[in-house]
């Protein structure tokens, strides 16, 4: 069975594709990558996983055999959320982590993402590289014959596996990130959903320290999620949407399955997306804190950003789907705030990639600074950047060749959709279509499923309804 890495390293179904004789196959592959670029004696690995079925004992098999092979590894004591172990990457200095997550994917998934010294995930050809060793191993098995044919996912003294708990230093990170003084003055009180998640207990722990009332929902222990969907976008959390209307809380955050991405909700229940939050946090970082530098967005991303950035005089750019394109940025220059629709963001001084813990805080601190309730604050930054609706919608359909598609969907470009002209066509990933009055439309294949995920923002919800439209009459006739 072929195995690939997508837009952030390789997930499937577990016991289906995701099996420990897979696993096997992957670690043994990237203990054949860190052998060829760095030499075991110099190369050492941190290994997290999440709550899904069985993610600690997949984790403990990559650990096992990374071991043996002579690399130093680090397993986390318990579950994580991805942003903490990448943390952990610098904080230990190790030449690579591991983390065992299907991250907002269904329940039935599992997966691995591989993460570069830097933090951020590997590139391209360094997945590739992975993904040539797991098919051609430069490493003979022979040699571990005995420790193949142990019962996977035990760790027993002889395997020489360091544990580790990753959220001391993370957090003591994190609270240089954020004014602790002022959220303590304020005291904004908050609901935290894990969405059963890695990111369970991390958000509370650091609010409750500094006095803050929190009230934290699905935290416990439940591999299927609970039967939610683990990722925080308005349909999976009405049971946050509900807490904090009838408590009467001052905001609602929520995390996915391993934490890198984000969603919240006003004081009134109404959900606030991604595109809103790093629109709040870029204003906030630039306003109230004095920063600067570039930013960064994938073409999935509100045009508000883009005004935001014109304002300020930031240099702006934007990148196709998936953290590592905009890690590749974020290695090469001073980076202000960067981050995707789908929740995952990050800012300057901190790892290069997307953390909704990070996020949740900025959020009560944002709160905290403007001393005026969630609504009223995305109402003023509304005014400022003008009216902007988006919507996403997943369609799922049979196979279909993704280099065909963009073509037949270039070659058929309308002159106009909703009514207004076309002005630019982008085809970094899948086919976006730019409008005269800055609305877009765009198409593209998911790099983790079989979905085609269609987007349209616009300066009003008919336009918006009337692009997706458009975009699914487009797709089908392409794909026909």
């Amino acid at each position: 069975m072929a195995i690939e890495f997508g837009t952030d390293g390789w997930r499937a179904v577990i016991s289906d594709e995701f099996t420990f004789e897979n696993v096997r196959r992957v670690a043994w592959a990237i203990g054949d990558y860190l052998d060829e670029k760095y030499g075991i004696n110099n190369a050492s690995v941190v290994v997290g996983f999440d709550t899904r079925f069985l993610s600690d004992r997949y984790a403990i098999e990559m650990s096992r055999l990374l071991s043996a092979r002579g690399f130093s590894v680090h397993l986390s004591e318990s579950d994580c959320p991805t942003p903490a172990l990448t943390y952990a990457i610098l904080d230990k200095k190790a030449t690579a982590g591991i983390m065992i997550t299907a991250s907002h994917n269904p329940p039935r998934y599992n997966g691995i993402k591989l993460k570069a010294h830097h933090g951020g995930s590997v590139l391209p050809e360094e997945a590739h590289r992975v993904e040539h060793f797991i098919s051609h191993p430069a490493t003979d098995t022979a040699k571990y014959k005995a420790l193949w044919a142990s019962e996977p996912g035990v760790l027993t003294p002889e395997d020489h596996v360091e544990r580790f708990n990753p959220m001391p230093s993370y957090l003591i990170h994190v609270r240089s990130l954020i004014d602790a003084t002022v959220i303590s003055r304020r005291r904004p009180r908050v609901v935290v959903d894990s969405m059963y998640g890695a990111g369970r207990g991390y958000i509370r722990r650091y609010l409750e320290e500094i006095g803050c009332e929190v009230q934290e929902i699905h935290a416990e222990m439940n591999p299927g999620f609970g039967g939610i969907h683990p990722e925080p976008i308005e349909r999976n959390l009405r049971a946050l949407i509900e807490t904090v209307r009838v408590g009467g809380y001052d905001l609602g955050v929520a995390t996915d399955g391993d934490a890198d991405r984000i969603g919240a909700v006003d004081e009134n229940g109404r959900f606030v997306d991604p595109h809103c939050i790093i629109s709040l946090v870029l204003r906030h970082l630039v306003e109230k804190r004095g920063w600067r530098g570039s930013v960064v967005k994938t073409v999935s991303t509100t045009q508000m950003v883009s005004r935001l950035a014109a304002r300020y005089g930031l240099p702006l750019h934007e990148t196709p789907v998936g953290f590592r394109h905009i890690s590749e940025i974020m290695q090469r220059e001073n980076v202000l705030i960067a981050g995707e629709e789908s929740g995952g963001i990050t800012i300057q001084h901190h790892i290069p990639e997307g953390d909704g813990i990070l996020m949740g805080l900025l959020l009560a601190e944002i709160l905290a600074y403007e001393k005026k309730p969630l609504s009223a604050i995305i109402q003023d930054l509304m005014r400022e950047t003008g009216f902007f609706y988006y919507r996403r919608q997943d369609v799922k359909t049979r196979a279909f060749d993704r280099v065909s598609l963009v073509a037949q969907l270039t070659a058929n470009a309308p002159v106009e959709l909703a009514g207004h002209r076309i002005v630019q066509v982008d085809k970094r990933d899948g086919i976006k279509y730019l409008l005269d009055d800055e609305s877009w439309l765009l198409i593209r294949p998911s790099g983790t499923e079989p979905l085609l995920r269609i987007y349209a923002e616009a300066r009003s919800p008919e336009i918006v309804e009337a692009l997706l439209a458009t975009g699914a009459q487009l797709a089908n006739r392409s794909m026909a």
